[in-house]
This record gives C-alpha cells, sequence and structure tokens, in this order.
C-alpha cells in the first residue's frame, strides 16, 4: 500500500446550499491512499452532493480540497480526471450502438486510436479480472458487462482516486465477489476507493473506514469491520433501527392472481422476450422474482400492469377472471395497483407537486366527480400519504423531484398502499433508498398483506426479498425458474438461478 501520511483527499468545511435546503454543512473528509472509505448517510444526507463536489459536477459554496496536500480547485469533470479523480456513476451512461472501446473512448479527454485503446482494454481487463471484448456492441451486454466497462473506462485513466456510487445494486451475488477482488487489488496497488452503498454488509466487509453524514453534518467516523449492519444503520438514522415484524402464514390461500404460459415478444428490439411463465399468488401472499436486470424485468412488468396486451387473455387472470388485454386503468379498476421501477418519470411527474402527483392513480378514490377533480379531497389524500409514511417534504405543494429518492418511494409507494389494492405489484420498491426508508416500505408491505392483498415484488435486493417475501422466484433470459419457499432455500442457491442455472420443468409453480 502506498505512503499512509499525506492523505490522498482532504475536504474541509465544505459547504453547499441550495433553496431551502443545506446540503452539506460544513464537510470534513479524509481518505488516504489505497484506502477503501466508505461515505454512509439517508437519502437526503448530503452524499450526492459531496461526491459531485469533489468531481466537479458541482461547486462549494464554502470549504477547500486539498490533493495529497496540495490546495486544488476542481471546475469540471475533466478538471478531476487529470488529478486522478475517477467516477463510476450509479446509472450507466452508455451508448447502446457503440462498441465498448467506442464508448471508453467517448469518456477520455485525450484523443485515442481505437485499436490501440482495445489492447489496453484487454490489457487492464485482464489484470483487474473484469473480462471484456472491445469489440461487442453494448446493446450484447449484461448489466454485470456494462458495469466492467464504466469500471475499465476510469482505470484506463490509472486514477488514483475510484468514486463508486451503489455499485453492487444490479449485480448476482457472485459477481459481487468478483468486484470487490478488483476493488482489493485496485486497493493494495494504492488506489483510494471512495464508496456509496445502501448494502451495510458489504460497507462491513469492504471498507477500512467510514464517514457518516446526516441532514449534511458528519456525525460520525467508524471502521466499519468493529461495527455490525445494525449498528452502522442505527449510526446513519440516529435512532434504533425499526425492526420488520411478519405474521406466519398457515397454509395455501385463495389464489387471487395468476400467470399462465404468459409469453410475449419484447417491443425493444434489444429487449428480452418472455417465455412460458406460469405463477399462482395467493391472498395475503408475497412472492418474489428476482433476478440480475435485463434478464425480462421490464417486459415482466409491462404485461402485469397492461402497458403491452397478451396474446390470449387468459395468460394474466385476477380473481378468475381473464384480463390479460386490459389496459392499466381496466386493471386498476378491478383492484390493481402497480409501482413501477422508475420513480420519476413513471411513478411520478417530476414537476407536479406531492398533491397532483397523488391524483395520477388516486383518482379511483373519489377524487374525481363528473369529470371534476375534487382539490379538497386530493389535498386531503396527498397530506394523508404524506403523514402516514413519514414522507420528508415541507408541504404537499411541493414539486415531486425536490424530494430525496427515498422520501419520493414512500410517497408513491403509500399512494398505492392506500388505494387498498387487492393485488399490488412492485418493481424494485427500495432501489437506491436508505435503510430506515426500507424499513418502513418493508412494513407497509407486510401489513398490506397482512389485509389480504397479494403482492408481488419484482427486485435484485435478495437480503430484502428473503426478509418479506413467503416464495422466491428468479427470472433469467425472459424464463422463469420454480419457485421456492424462503425459508427452504438460500442466497447462494438464488444467486445460481440468477445465472440462468435452473430446470423450469416446463412451469413454476408454488413449492
Amino acid at each position: 500500500m502506498a505512503d499512509r501520511q499525506t492523505p490522498q483527499l482532504e475536504l474541509s468545511g465544505i459547504t453547499k446550499a441550495y433553496p431551502g435546503t443545506l446540503a452539506n454543512d460544513n464537510v470534513d473528509l479524509t481518505v488516504l491512499p489505497g484506502e477503501i472509505h466508505a461515505l454512509l448517510g439517508e437519502n437526503g444526507a448530503g452524499k450526492s452532493t459531496l461526491v459531485k463536489i469533489i468531481y466537479g459536477v458541482v461547486k462549494a459554496d464554502a470549504g477547500e480540497m486539498r490533493w495529497l496536500g496540495d490546495r486544488v480547485t476542481v471546475n469540471n469533470p475533466s478538471e478531476a480526471r487529470a488529478l486522478g479523480i475517477g467516477m463510476v456513476f450509479q446509472h450507466f451512461n452508455l451508448f447502446e450502438t457503440l462498441t465498448v472501446a467506442e464508448n471508453i473512448s467517448l469518456g477520455l479527454d485525450e484523443p485515442h486510436d481505437i485499436k490501440t485503446l482495445s489492447g489496453e482494454i484487454i490489457t487492464i481487463s485482464e489484470r483487474y479480472g473484469l473480462p471484456l471484448n472491445p469489440a461487442r456492441h453494448v446493446h450484447a451486454l449484461s448489466v454485470a458487462e456494462r458495469q466492467r466497462v464504466e469500471i475499465i473506462r476510469c482505470l484506463v485513466q490509472n486514477p488514483k482516486l475510484l468514486i463508486m456510487d451503489e455499485p453492487t445494486s444490479v449485480l448476482t451475488p457472485q459477481e459481487v465477489d468478483s468486484l470487490f477482488g478488483t476493488l482489493r487489488q485496485l486497493s493494495k496497488e494504492g488506489c483510494s476507493i471512495l464508496y456509496i452503498s445502501h448494502k451495510l454488509d458489504e460497507i462491513q466487509s469492504l471498507c477500512d473506514a467510514a464517514t457518516v453524514l446526516r441532514m449534511g453534518k458528519v456525525t460520525a467516523r467508524c471502521t466499519p469491520a468493529r461495527e455490525t449492519p445494525r449498528s452502522l444503520a442505527e449510526m446513519m438514522i440516529g435512532s434504533a433501527l425499526p425492526t420488520c415484524k411478519r405474521a406466519s402464514r398457515a397454509g395455501k390461500s385463495e389464489t387471487v392472481f395468476s400467470l399462465n404460459g404468459l409469453s410475449m415478444v419484447s417491443s425493444d428490439p434489444h429487449g428480452t422476450d418472455l417465455k412460458d411463465i406460469t405463477l399462482e399468488l395467493g391472498r395475503g401472499e408475497i412472492v418474489a422474482i428476482a433476478g440480475v436486470t435485463g434478464n425480462g424485468q421490464k417486459e415482466f412488468l409491462c404485461a402485469l400492469n397492461g402497458e403491452q396486451a397478451t396474446a390470449d387473455a387468459r395468460m394474466i387472470e385476477m380473481l378468475g377472471e381473464p384480463i390479460g388485454k386490459l389496459g392499466p386503468k381496466d386493471r386498476r379498476m378491478r383492484g390493481m395497483a402497480f409501482v413501477p421501477e422508475e420513480r420519476l418519470g413513471r411513478g411520478a411527474v417530476p414537476e407536479m407537486s406531492l398533491a397532483m402527483n397523488a391524483l395520477l392513480t388516486g383518482y379511483l378514490r373519489n377524487l374525481v366527480r363528473r369529470g371534476f377533480t375534487r382539490t379538497g379531497h386530493i389535498r386531503s389524500f396527498a397530506r394523508d400519504i404524506r403523514e402516514a409514511f413519514k414522507v420528508k417534504a415541507p408541504d404537499i405543494d411541493v414539486e415531486a423531484k425536490s424530494l430525496s429518492g427515498g422520501n419520493l418511494q414512500k410517497f408513491i409507494i403509500g399512494r398505492e398502499i392506500m388505494l387498498d389494492p387487492k393485488v399490488l405489484v412492485l418493481g424494485f420498491p427500495t432501489w437506491g433508498v436508505d435503510v430506515g426508508a426500507a424499513a418502513a416500505i418493508h412494513q407497509a408491505i407486510i401489513d398490506l398483506a397482512a389485509r389480504g392483498t397479494a403482492i408481488l415484488i419484482v427486485s435484485e435486493d435478495l437480503d430484502e426479498l428473503f426478509e418479506i417475501c413467503d416464495r422466491i422466484a428468479v427470472i433469467a433470459e425472459g424464463r422463469l425458474s420454480p419457485s421456492k419457499s424462503t425459508r427452504t432455500t438460500n442466497i447462494e442457491e438464488v444467486g445460481m438461478w440468477m445465472s440462468g442455472a435452473f430446470e423450469t420443468g416446463g412451469h413454476a409453480h408454488a413449492s
């Protein structure tokens, strides 16, 4: 490991204010050479603002940044990269129709010959155990391979500090192990890593040190190996971590929702076709569909919510009625509710107020009469959601986009739960959501199931699925594995299924 006396990065008194919000309040942060340093905090704690300041995307109002002891000003990402700072964002920035080498070339500040660059990519990919073919087009890559492209784009520039934002949210457990091996090797070679994740068991096993932010301020520093996931969570939220209370289920219940050989050709030329998916949900049951993104989840959710009709109406049945050819509104009228994967744009309209966003699906709750909206009822409904689900927002007139990810997700899920649906389908309900908000969402889902709602959750977070679900199946390349009780399987087995290693036997039934 490199000399650890002089910090690789040192922030002093970093302050950044936005209208009505102090995102960073006099933040100090020290990252040593070769150190894997975790940046922890709830949604809205100020983590994203801080790393954007380091990477030159945002300019601080006050404070200073030192790089190997020298005071520096970083005005843009190009200047950050010139210093030796690389960043792998949570959302990939790749052009699907270009090759791996072409995408990496676009992220470099100096012109590169593609042939020479391809050789560098192969050398680096072999050195760090990140296998990648520079000639492949991005649309043909798995999600894990796309992440490798983003990492290698940084490594080609020989960074001294690598910032990673939620890097494992789309990976199988086996792929996470592989990534951690790469990060530990980089650390041994002297590269510092600033690591943001809500997966606290990962923080505990990977990181050398951690800085905790709460409401824009540094509230704790610790050595994660000496902590537990629970103690780390309690540092983040500043209080005891709520525990989900789940009643045991008795036997098989009445089937409320069923998929009968659901097959569908994707409307996206680069999408995944669904192949003969069969599954039943009982009243009050919570069933999980795990899998790595890009294996048909998008098409699956579109089929369930009615965005794309099935060839045969009987492929989807609700309370014995064929609904495969019905659109989203007609399915909602029959008692289905839906939480999409994308919060902004699909779950909520960013520029609209919380009150108006409550109306988007809440119109079924007597919020419209004879074609006219009932303003008082709408506002009352929005306030009820905000209070019941502890949504942190100044009032119900603020724009949806002004809320942190976790608070907006609580509002969207709360809106659907308060419609008291017979069937609730959730796409990635706690993706990028902090531990406190996730616990609240989990409990709300459990409570709804206890009232008799059949719930289907599509997610990549296996810890979450094992915590709250009764049964689990996996979607891989558009096929569905058999489902098993979460009490009779484990994360390792499901991780294998996520790579497609399972026999369907033609159908997926409850075990």
